[in-house]
């Protein structure tokens, strides 16, 4: 670590080094990136030269500290390229999800007052639509392809510039705004430092051993933070190599995953992922025990989607995370993750955490409360929001919003989001533990469960359910299941089949799109 004085002095202000920059001197030859949608592969040396060009040109249209450029696309290079690009010269990348509308866009850029959009060719005409808004008068824009086809872009990085030295970032410094979900409002900008960078790679590697070894295969969007920071950056960060794809394809990951041969040897993706690579014909003779790694996390995981992989040997890692914590919060090993099922495991090694009752207090062993936390992986603010942070704090902690419990053991359980509660005839109704009934049973292939609003109960349970080729299961059979396994205020009171849950980029369920779809009258048939 350099230093801006001597360690020890008053003014000692640890500085963050630029991983690409570090590895590049070191091991310049060594494969970075390799993007399997183009085939292109990218060394350590050739990223850092790409980086420096696109810094030299930032800094040339009048970029510096603290600026922010956004990024809209795929998974692919042009996502590093812009990172490092940016904090190179001390700016601040904003990562846009490539599926929000044009208006949810808008808002971003407007919040975070970008000063630039970098756009993939696929998304030309959208970056354009947002350049001509009113709200938007000076954003400037630069149309790149991954592929190699875009001119200007590619002029940029083929030009002679002069080396740029890494802007002497503080720990203290925003390296990105990644923008959270806003299932329940408008999105709320998270800032991340250049230190929770740092703090993450730790709170990771004490887990899951990331080295200059680690050959990565990257399932998650890189405008997620689990896909950039959890796993493309700390194995960067680490000098090994990450494999991207555009989209993720279940066939080929899986046969990536399933194959010795490929050199893949870490990978973390979501439960529905892993769900639909285990419907690939190839998976009942899949081996994974060559793996060093599979993490699963960001949302509920199911119990069955956990014992299919440990029984094809997968190192399966169940983990929780959030956007704010940079992300990564607590995991369960792969000697735990069926003795403690439906657990997410302790805290890692950097992270404080309480369950707290609505008075503010800690509430005995086994009980449920709001979880919170405290660590230097933990933001300190949104950005360009005063009110969210204030709400968000209390006397240093972060108030999550997900009710949670913890065994005597000290392992974590979490019941479910705050939000997604829902309360009828007076009682608390927690739909996650009824959907842990739900995907237990044979020919329900997903489920999800939320609240509606309910005459004289006040609320109650609508079950959304994806029924398993050929399954005969109905309405009153799957109530029926959950009558002998739930008390009476937790049955839904209604099913509702489906072809598909809809899901946010990173495959969440988005239940508040379930919410407004079903209004009383249906939710009640």
């Amino acid at each position: 670590m350099t230093v801006s004085e001597t360690p020890g002095s008053a003014s000692f202000v640890p500085l963050y080094r630029d991983p690409v920059r570090f590895h590049a001197e070191r091991r310049p030859q060594k494969i970075a990136i390799r993007d399997l949608s183009s085939g292109r592969a990218f060394s350590y040396a050739g990223l850092d030269q790409r980086v420096d060009r696109l810094a030299a040109h930032l800094r040339q249209v009048g970029l510096g500290p603290g600026d922010r450029v956004a990024v809209l696309s795929q998974n692919g290079p042009l996502v590093f390229e812009v990172q490092f690009g940016a904090n190179r010269i001390g700016a601040v990348m904003v990562p846009l999800n490539m599926r929000l509308a044009v208006p949810e866009l808008a808002y971003i850029l407007a919040d975070s007052g970008a000063a630039l959009l970098i756009a993939d060719a696929p998304f030309a005409e959208t970056a354009r639509q947002l350049a001509s808004l009113p709200q938007l008068v000076g954003l400037r824009l630069l149309i790149a392809d991954q592929t190699g086809g875009a001119e200007a872009y590619d002029r940029i990085l083929a030009a002679e510039a002069e080396r740029v030295a890494p802007y002497p970032a503080t720990h203290d410094d925003p390296c990105m705004i990644i923008y959270t979900s806003g299932t329940t409002g408008r999105p709320k900008g998270a800032v991340i430092t250049f230190g929770i960078m740092i703090w993450q790679y730790v709170n990771t590697t004490a887990i899951c051993a990331v080295t200059h070894r680690t050959v990565e295969l990257i399932l998650l969007p890189l405008f997620h933070i689990g896909g950039l920071n959890a796993n493309a950056n700390n194995t960067l960060r680490a000098g090994g190599t990450i494999l991207l794809s555009r989209v993720f394809d279940p066939a080929a990951a899986l046969a990536l995953l399933a194959d010795p041969e490929s050199g893949v040897n870490n990978v973390t993706g979501v439960p529905a992922q892993y769900q639909f690579m285990s419907y690939e014909p190839g998976f009942a003779e899949a081996d994974f025990s060559h793996l060093d790694y599979a993490g699963i996390g960001g949302a509920p995981t199911p119990v069955p989607v956990i014992v299919q992989y440990a029984e094809r040997n997968a190192p399966i890692f169940e983990g929780l995370g959030m956007t704010e914590a940079g992300p990564a919060i607590a995991s369960i090993d792969v000697e735990n993750v069926l003795r403690k099922r439906g657990s997410v495991g302790k805290p890692v090694i950097c992270v404080d955490l309480r369950i707290v009752g609505p008075d503010g207090r800690d509430v005995p062993t086994g009980a449920v409360g709001e979880m919170w936390l405290r660590g230097p992986n933990l933001i300190r603010s949104y950005w360009n929001n005063p009110p969210g942070s204030e709400n968000a704090f209390v006397d240093g902690w972060f108030r999550s919003g997900d009710m949670a419990r913890l065994d005597d053991e000290g392992f974590l359980f979490i019941v479910d989001r705050l939000k997604d509660m829902y309360i009828s005839g007076g009682e608390n109704v927690y739909p996650a533990e009824v959907e842990r009934v739900l995907q237990q049973v044979e020919g329900i292939r997903e489920v999800a469960v939320f609240g509606v609003p309910h005459p004289r109960w006040g609320e109650t349970g609508h079950a959304a359910v994806v029924l398993a080729p050929g399954s005969t299961l109905d309405e009153d059979r799957i109530i029926a299941i959950c009558r002998e396994a739930l008390a009476r205020y937790k049955l839904p009171s209604g099913v509702t089949f489906l072809e598909a849950l809809p899901r946010n980029a990173t495959g969440k369920i988005q239940k508040n799109v379930l919410r407004e779809r079903f209004s009383p009258a249906e939710a009640q048939e």
